[in-house]
């Protein structure tokens, strides 16, 4: 095996992603390929890119230990994580699944509340281009809007089914 042809590995973006033109052969192929999905959190007033949410450690999620229970959390802000996948037609590039998934998080008590296996879910759902943002409210659904059309208009306007869903 030859270590002098080690590929440089490609930095991540801090953007959404379009699908992955890398082809993968032999151990792991078939397996779920995340470059396509980017997450959104959605925190208060405030709607933004984080990457991090893929694996548990958004800005919002740092530092805090999360229990199934939502007791455990009375005094928690409620925030959402929104899983966003992209896809490619003839027109170009659009928004093709988003999931929405409730939290709530005590910065101040270091708890949260969240329900892992949703997440997991709705990932999947996304990843499946599948439309599910019914849960989110009036206001979220508006940052979450903003937020998309801001990031590529194009993508949105090539996205009947979110934008229906968004605006409805």
């Amino acid at each position: 095996m030859d270590q002098g042809n080690t590929e440089k590995k490609e930095k991540k973006q801090l953007a959404l992603n379009v699908v992955s033109k890398k082809e993968h052969k032999g151990f792991g192929a078939g397996s779920i390929d995340l470059n396509s999905v980017s997450c959104i959190i959605i925190d208060g007033n405030e709607a933004y890119i984080d990457v991090g949410a893929m694996h548990a450690k958004s800005k919002v999620e740092r530092g805090i230990k999360f229990s199934m229970n939502k007791e455990d959390v009375p005094n928690g802000r409620q925030c959402w994580i929104v899983w966003v996948a992209v896809d490619r037609k003839e027109e170009g590039s659009y928004y093709a699944g988003a999931t929405a998934c409730e939290m709530l998080v005590d910065t101040e008590a270091r708890r949260g509340w969240k329900i892992l296996a949703d997440h997991v879910n709705r990932l999947d759902y996304a990843i499946k281009r599948r439309i599910i943002v019914d849960n989110l409210g009036e206001k979220e659904k508006g940052l979450l809007k903003d937020l998309l059309v801001k990031h590529n208009e194009e993508w949105w306007n090539n996205s009947p089914d979110l934008k229906a869903a968004l605006e409805g």
